[in-house]
Protein backbone atom coordinates (compact mmCIF):
# COMPACT_ATOMS: atom_id res chain seq x y z
CA UNK A 1 0.00 0.00 0.00
CA UNK A 2 1.04 3.65 -0.98
CA UNK A 3 1.99 5.58 2.36
CA UNK A 4 -0.19 8.64 3.44
CA UNK A 5 2.16 10.94 1.55
CA UNK A 6 2.55 8.87 -1.73
CA UNK A 7 -1.26 8.53 -1.59
CA UNK A 8 -2.21 12.29 -1.17
CA UNK A 9 0.85 13.19 -4.03
CA UNK A 10 -0.83 10.74 -6.42
CA UNK A 11 -4.33 12.26 -6.27
CA UNK A 12 -2.53 15.67 -6.43
CA UNK A 13 -4.07 17.05 -3.05
CA UNK A 14 -2.23 19.02 -0.25
CA UNK A 15 -2.60 17.68 3.34
CA UNK A 16 -2.47 19.98 6.20
CA UNK A 17 -3.42 20.27 9.96
CA UNK A 18 -5.45 23.33 10.98
CA UNK A 19 -6.01 23.98 14.80
CA UNK A 20 -10.00 24.74 15.43
CA UNK A 21 -12.38 24.57 17.97
CA UNK A 22 -8.96 23.72 20.55
CA UNK A 23 -7.97 20.64 18.50
CA UNK A 24 -5.66 19.40 15.40
CA UNK A 25 -7.99 18.54 11.92
CA UNK A 26 -6.80 16.64 9.52
CA UNK A 27 -7.82 18.64 6.18
CA UNK A 28 -6.50 17.43 2.15
CA UNK A 29 -7.66 20.18 -0.16
CA UNK A 30 -7.17 20.79 -4.28
CA UNK A 31 -7.67 23.99 -6.32
CA UNK A 32 -8.41 27.24 -5.60
CA UNK A 33 -11.39 29.83 -5.53
CA UNK A 34 -14.32 29.93 -3.28
CA UNK A 35 -14.57 26.58 -0.68
CA UNK A 36 -16.68 23.25 -0.92
CA UNK A 37 -15.90 21.61 2.55
CA UNK A 38 -16.56 17.74 2.53
CA UNK A 39 -17.91 16.20 5.82
CA UNK A 40 -17.87 12.46 6.01
CA UNK A 41 -19.93 10.27 8.29
CA UNK A 42 -19.15 7.09 10.44
CA UNK A 43 -17.30 4.87 8.64
CA UNK A 44 -15.19 7.35 6.79
CA UNK A 45 -12.54 9.86 6.10
CA UNK A 46 -11.36 12.66 4.35
CA UNK A 47 -10.63 9.54 1.71
CA UNK A 48 -14.20 9.22 1.35
CA UNK A 49 -14.28 12.24 -1.04
CA UNK A 50 -11.48 11.37 -3.18
CA UNK A 51 -13.16 11.01 -6.29
CA UNK A 52 -14.39 14.50 -5.88
CA UNK A 53 -12.09 16.52 -4.52
CA UNK A 54 -10.19 16.64 -7.82
CA UNK A 55 -12.91 17.29 -10.07
CA UNK A 56 -14.69 20.13 -7.86
CA UNK A 57 -11.22 21.72 -7.72
CA UNK A 58 -11.32 21.60 -11.79
CA UNK A 59 -14.76 23.41 -11.64
CA UNK A 60 -13.08 26.47 -10.16
CA UNK A 61 -13.60 25.41 -6.28
CA UNK A 62 -11.18 25.31 -3.08
CA UNK A 63 -12.06 21.36 -2.07
CA UNK A 64 -11.37 20.94 1.22
CA UNK A 65 -12.11 17.50 2.83
CA UNK A 66 -11.42 16.97 6.44
CA UNK A 67 -11.11 13.63 9.01
CA UNK A 68 -13.57 14.65 11.66
CA UNK A 69 -12.92 14.84 14.99
CA UNK A 70 -12.20 11.63 16.56
CA UNK A 71 -11.31 10.21 13.04
CA UNK A 72 -8.20 9.25 11.11
CA UNK A 73 -5.05 11.91 11.83
CA UNK A 74 -7.53 14.63 13.51
CA UNK A 75 -7.46 14.31 17.32
CA UNK A 76 -9.56 11.90 19.12
CA UNK A 77 -11.10 12.40 22.36
CA UNK A 78 -12.93 10.09 24.75
CA UNK A 79 -15.26 12.21 26.11
CA UNK A 80 -19.08 12.03 24.39
CA UNK A 81 -19.68 15.45 25.28
CA UNK A 82 -17.05 16.93 22.65
CA UNK A 83 -19.29 14.92 19.77
CA UNK A 84 -22.78 16.65 19.92
CA UNK A 85 -23.82 19.12 17.34
CA UNK A 86 -22.14 22.24 18.87
CA UNK A 87 -18.89 20.71 19.20
CA UNK A 88 -19.13 19.78 15.40
CA UNK A 89 -20.51 23.11 14.38
CA UNK A 90 -17.77 24.86 15.78
CA UNK A 91 -15.28 22.80 14.40
CA UNK A 92 -15.78 23.72 11.48
CA UNK A 93 -17.21 27.64 11.87
CA UNK A 94 -13.03 27.19 13.45
CA UNK A 95 -11.84 25.66 10.36
CA UNK A 96 -13.34 28.90 7.96
CA UNK A 97 -11.42 31.25 10.81
CA UNK A 98 -8.41 29.03 10.28
CA UNK A 99 -8.33 29.08 6.08
CA UNK A 100 -9.44 33.10 6.62
CA UNK A 101 -12.74 31.95 4.62
CA UNK A 102 -16.25 33.84 5.62
CA UNK A 103 -18.15 30.96 4.14
CA UNK A 104 -18.41 28.18 2.42
CA UNK A 105 -20.46 25.63 0.59
CA UNK A 106 -20.79 22.08 2.90
CA UNK A 107 -21.35 18.92 1.79
CA UNK A 108 -22.20 16.78 4.42
CA UNK A 109 -22.79 13.17 4.40
CA UNK A 110 -24.27 10.86 7.10
CA UNK A 111 -23.16 12.07 10.27
CA UNK A 112 -21.91 14.54 8.21
CA UNK A 113 -24.97 15.55 6.95
CA UNK A 114 -26.50 16.32 10.45
CA UNK A 115 -23.42 18.45 10.73
CA UNK A 116 -24.25 20.79 7.51
CA UNK A 117 -27.88 20.79 8.40
CA UNK A 118 -27.29 21.75 12.16
CA UNK A 119 -24.81 24.85 10.26
CA UNK A 120 -26.88 26.15 8.06
CA UNK A 121 -29.61 26.58 10.51
CA UNK A 122 -27.76 28.32 13.24
CA UNK A 123 -25.03 29.68 11.00
CA UNK A 124 -26.35 30.83 8.10
CA UNK A 125 -23.82 33.69 7.71
CA UNK A 126 -21.35 31.13 6.90
CA UNK A 127 -22.77 28.66 4.77
CA UNK A 128 -22.95 30.06 0.85
CA UNK A 129 -24.96 26.20 0.28
CA UNK A 130 -24.97 22.87 1.62
CA UNK A 131 -25.29 19.52 0.05
CA UNK A 132 -27.15 17.06 1.98
CA UNK A 133 -26.70 13.23 1.54
CA UNK A 134 -28.28 10.07 2.47
CA UNK A 135 -29.88 12.03 5.48
CA UNK A 136 -32.80 13.86 4.99
CA UNK A 137 -32.90 17.59 7.10
CA UNK A 138 -33.86 16.82 10.76
CA UNK A 139 -32.68 13.54 10.18
CA UNK A 140 -30.30 14.08 13.18
CA UNK A 141 -31.02 10.79 15.18
CA UNK A 142 -33.25 13.33 17.16
CA UNK A 143 -36.53 11.09 15.71
CA UNK A 144 -38.48 14.40 14.98
CA UNK A 145 -37.91 13.40 11.09
CA UNK A 146 -38.35 17.20 10.09
CA UNK A 147 -41.81 17.85 11.38
CA UNK A 148 -40.63 19.96 13.98
CA UNK A 149 -41.03 19.67 17.75
CA UNK A 150 -44.37 18.81 18.55
CA UNK A 151 -43.61 15.41 16.54
CA UNK A 152 -45.16 12.63 17.88
CA UNK A 153 -44.12 8.09 17.62
CA UNK A 154 -47.83 8.38 15.48
CA UNK A 155 -46.72 10.64 12.68
CA UNK A 156 -43.22 10.55 12.09
CA UNK A 157 -43.41 6.27 11.46
CA UNK A 158 -40.15 5.68 11.03
CA UNK A 159 -38.07 2.02 11.53
CA UNK A 160 -38.10 2.95 15.41
CA UNK A 161 -40.60 5.48 17.43
CA UNK A 162 -40.14 9.06 16.48
CA UNK A 163 -41.10 12.40 18.60
CA UNK A 164 -39.05 10.72 21.43
CA UNK A 165 -35.79 10.67 23.20
CA UNK A 166 -33.80 8.77 20.91
CA UNK A 167 -31.79 6.28 23.66
CA UNK A 168 -35.59 5.73 24.26
CA UNK A 169 -36.85 5.05 21.18
CA UNK A 170 -33.79 2.80 20.54
CA UNK A 171 -34.45 0.27 23.42
CA UNK A 172 -37.69 -0.33 22.36
CA UNK A 173 -36.73 -1.42 18.59
CA UNK A 174 -34.31 -3.23 20.19
CA UNK A 175 -36.80 -5.42 22.01
CA UNK A 176 -37.76 -6.59 18.50
CA UNK A 177 -34.52 -7.28 16.66
CA UNK A 178 -30.80 -5.81 16.61
CA UNK A 179 -29.73 -2.19 16.43
CA UNK A 180 -27.16 -0.81 15.67
CA UNK A 181 -27.92 2.71 17.36
CA UNK A 182 -28.96 0.65 20.69
CA UNK A 183 -25.83 -1.52 20.51
CA UNK A 184 -23.26 1.39 20.81
CA UNK A 185 -24.89 3.39 23.26
CA UNK A 186 -23.35 1.69 26.08
CA UNK A 187 -19.08 2.81 26.62
CA UNK A 188 -17.26 -0.85 26.47
CA UNK A 189 -18.90 -3.81 24.42
CA UNK A 190 -18.58 -2.47 20.91
CA UNK A 191 -14.87 -1.04 21.14
CA UNK A 192 -14.18 -4.31 22.89
CA UNK A 193 -16.14 -6.34 20.06
CA UNK A 194 -14.51 -4.34 16.90
CA UNK A 195 -11.34 -2.78 17.60
CA UNK A 196 -9.33 -6.12 17.89
CA UNK A 197 -11.33 -7.03 14.19
CA UNK A 198 -11.22 -3.60 12.67
CA UNK A 199 -9.99 -4.51 9.14
CA UNK A 200 -12.75 -6.84 9.04
CA UNK A 201 -15.92 -4.45 10.61
CA UNK A 202 -14.76 -2.04 8.26
CA UNK A 203 -15.28 -4.26 4.86
CA UNK A 204 -18.13 -5.83 6.09
CA UNK A 205 -19.47 -2.63 6.79
CA UNK A 206 -18.53 -1.10 3.74
CA UNK A 207 -19.96 -3.68 1.91
CA UNK A 208 -23.03 -4.33 3.64
CA UNK A 209 -24.19 -0.55 3.43
CA UNK A 210 -23.54 -0.79 -0.40
CA UNK A 211 -25.92 -1.60 -3.64
CA UNK A 212 -24.70 -4.80 -3.52
CA UNK A 213 -25.24 -5.49 0.67
CA UNK A 214 -27.78 -6.55 2.72
CA UNK A 215 -27.45 -4.86 5.78
CA UNK A 216 -31.35 -5.10 6.49
CA UNK A 217 -30.92 -8.17 7.78
CA UNK A 218 -29.86 -7.07 11.25
CA UNK A 219 -33.90 -7.71 11.61
CA UNK A 220 -33.12 -11.37 11.49
CA UNK A 221 -31.51 -10.63 14.78
CA UNK A 222 -31.95 -11.00 18.23
CA UNK A 223 -30.10 -7.84 20.63
CA UNK A 224 -29.48 -10.36 23.52
CA UNK A 225 -26.19 -11.77 22.80
CA UNK A 226 -25.60 -10.25 19.09
CA UNK A 227 -22.37 -8.24 18.24
CA UNK A 228 -22.70 -6.16 15.75
CA UNK A 229 -20.19 -8.53 13.77
CA UNK A 230 -23.01 -11.54 14.53
CA UNK A 231 -25.27 -9.10 12.23
CA UNK A 232 -23.17 -8.03 9.04
CA UNK A 233 -22.75 -10.96 6.21
CA UNK A 234 -18.68 -11.33 5.42
CA UNK A 235 -18.33 -9.49 2.72
CA UNK A 236 -17.03 -10.67 -0.83
CA UNK A 237 -12.91 -10.39 -1.61
CA UNK A 238 -11.87 -7.42 -3.20
CA UNK A 239 -11.33 -5.52 -5.11
CA UNK A 240 -15.14 -4.73 -5.68
CA UNK A 241 -16.19 -2.02 -8.50
CA UNK A 242 -15.98 0.80 -6.20
CA UNK A 243 -13.32 -0.15 -3.90
CA UNK A 244 -9.81 -1.33 -4.58
CA UNK A 245 -7.74 -3.68 -2.28
CA UNK A 246 -5.62 -0.24 -1.52
CA UNK A 247 -8.51 2.04 -0.88
CA UNK A 248 -9.89 -0.30 1.59
CA UNK A 249 -5.83 -0.44 3.59
CA UNK A 250 -5.94 2.87 3.45
CA UNK A 251 -9.21 3.07 5.21
CA UNK A 252 -8.35 0.32 7.93
CA UNK A 253 -5.11 1.74 8.54
CA UNK A 254 -5.95 5.02 9.40
CA UNK A 255 -9.10 4.16 11.25
CA UNK A 256 -7.10 2.18 13.12
CA UNK A 257 -4.14 4.33 13.69
CA UNK A 258 -5.12 5.10 17.39
CA UNK A 259 -4.89 4.16 20.87
CA UNK A 260 -7.10 0.91 22.47
CA UNK A 261 -10.47 2.89 23.28
CA UNK A 262 -10.30 5.72 20.21
CA UNK A 263 -10.10 3.28 16.97
CA UNK A 264 -13.98 4.17 16.03
CA UNK A 265 -14.13 7.21 18.83
CA UNK A 266 -15.60 9.51 16.50
CA UNK A 267 -18.59 7.00 15.05
CA UNK A 268 -19.13 5.20 18.41
CA UNK A 269 -19.67 9.05 20.04
CA UNK A 270 -21.84 10.73 17.93
CA UNK A 271 -24.37 7.67 18.10
CA UNK A 272 -23.93 8.18 22.07
CA UNK A 273 -24.57 11.91 21.47
CA UNK A 274 -28.11 11.24 20.34
CA UNK A 275 -30.10 12.55 23.64
CA UNK A 276 -27.50 15.39 24.05
CA UNK A 277 -28.54 16.66 20.20
CA UNK A 278 -32.29 16.10 20.76
CA UNK A 279 -31.82 18.17 23.41
CA UNK A 280 -29.96 20.98 21.61
CA UNK A 281 -32.20 20.81 18.66
CA UNK A 282 -35.11 21.31 20.55
CA UNK A 283 -34.78 25.13 20.29
CA UNK A 284 -34.08 24.97 16.75
CA UNK A 285 -36.99 21.84 16.02
CA UNK A 286 -38.82 24.43 14.05
CA UNK A 287 -36.54 26.34 12.05
CA UNK A 288 -36.41 25.78 8.24
CA UNK A 289 -32.75 25.62 6.06
CA UNK A 290 -32.95 28.95 4.22
CA UNK A 291 -29.37 28.72 2.57
CA UNK A 292 -29.54 26.80 -0.91
CA UNK A 293 -29.63 23.12 -0.65
CA UNK A 294 -29.18 20.23 -2.98
CA UNK A 295 -30.01 16.29 -1.47
CA UNK A 296 -28.33 13.70 -3.09
CA UNK A 297 -28.51 9.94 -2.09
CA UNK A 298 -28.25 7.03 -3.38
CA UNK A 299 -31.27 5.12 -4.69
CA UNK A 300 -30.25 1.96 -2.41
CA UNK A 301 -29.59 4.03 0.42
CA UNK A 302 -30.40 1.88 3.61
CA UNK A 303 -31.10 5.04 5.37
CA UNK A 304 -34.33 5.82 2.76
CA UNK A 305 -35.66 2.25 3.69
CA UNK A 306 -35.10 3.26 7.72
CA UNK A 307 -36.86 6.15 7.77
CA UNK A 308 -40.34 7.73 7.34
CA UNK A 309 -41.78 6.84 4.08
CA UNK A 310 -42.62 10.95 3.40
CA UNK A 311 -39.20 12.13 4.59
CA UNK A 312 -38.36 13.37 1.33
CA UNK A 313 -41.83 15.37 0.93
CA UNK A 314 -40.95 17.13 3.99
CA UNK A 315 -37.62 18.26 3.72
CA UNK A 316 -38.90 19.81 0.41
CA UNK A 317 -41.40 21.89 2.74
CA UNK A 318 -38.70 22.73 5.36
CA UNK A 319 -36.09 23.52 2.64
CA UNK A 320 -37.54 26.46 0.71
CA UNK A 321 -34.28 26.47 -1.26
CA UNK A 322 -33.84 22.83 -2.75
CA UNK A 323 -32.59 23.02 -5.72
CA UNK A 324 -32.42 19.23 -6.49
CA UNK A 325 -33.15 15.90 -5.22
CA UNK A 326 -30.88 13.31 -6.70
CA UNK A 327 -31.77 9.32 -6.16
CA UNK A 328 -28.53 7.67 -8.02
CA UNK A 329 -29.16 4.29 -9.58
CA UNK A 330 -26.82 1.82 -8.31
CA UNK A 331 -25.39 3.11 -4.84
CA UNK A 332 -25.91 2.57 -1.76
CA UNK A 333 -25.25 4.30 1.12
CA UNK A 334 -21.66 5.63 -0.01
CA UNK A 335 -23.29 6.98 -3.18
CA UNK A 336 -19.47 9.47 -3.80
CA UNK A 337 -17.79 6.31 -3.80
CA UNK A 338 -20.10 4.03 -5.65
CA UNK A 339 -21.32 6.49 -8.50
CA UNK A 340 -18.36 9.07 -8.30
CA UNK A 341 -19.32 10.38 -11.78
CA UNK A 342 -22.85 10.86 -11.48
CA UNK A 343 -22.24 12.36 -7.91
CA UNK A 344 -19.84 14.79 -9.52
CA UNK A 345 -22.69 15.49 -12.15
CA UNK A 346 -25.32 16.69 -9.13
CA UNK A 347 -22.59 18.03 -7.30
CA UNK A 348 -21.09 20.99 -9.29
CA UNK A 349 -24.22 22.71 -11.22
CA UNK A 350 -25.44 23.12 -7.78
CA UNK A 351 -22.30 24.73 -6.98
CA UNK A 352 -22.48 27.06 -10.18
CA UNK A 353 -25.93 27.84 -8.83
CA UNK A 354 -24.84 29.63 -5.89
CA UNK A 355 -24.56 33.22 -5.60
CA UNK A 356 -21.92 33.93 -3.08
CA UNK A 357 -22.43 37.30 -1.06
Amino acid sequence: MESLVEQVETLGLTEKVVETNGMKMRIVECGTGKPVIFCHGFPGLWYSWRHQLEAVARAGYRAIAVDQRGYGRSERSLDVASYDANMAMADMIGLLDAIKEKEAIFVGHDFGAQQVCNLAVRFPERVAGVVIMSCPYDFDLAGRGGRGRNSSSTDVAMEWAGGMRPTEAFAMAAEKHFLHLHYLQAIGPAERELEPRAGEFLRRLFWALSSGGEYKSYVDHPSENSGYLDVLAPAPALPWAWMSEADMDYFITETAAANEGEVFVGGFNSYRAADRNWELGEEWADANIEVPALFVSGADDIVLKMIAPDALDIMKSRVPDLRGIHLIPNAGHFVQMEQPEEMNKALIPFFHSVEWR
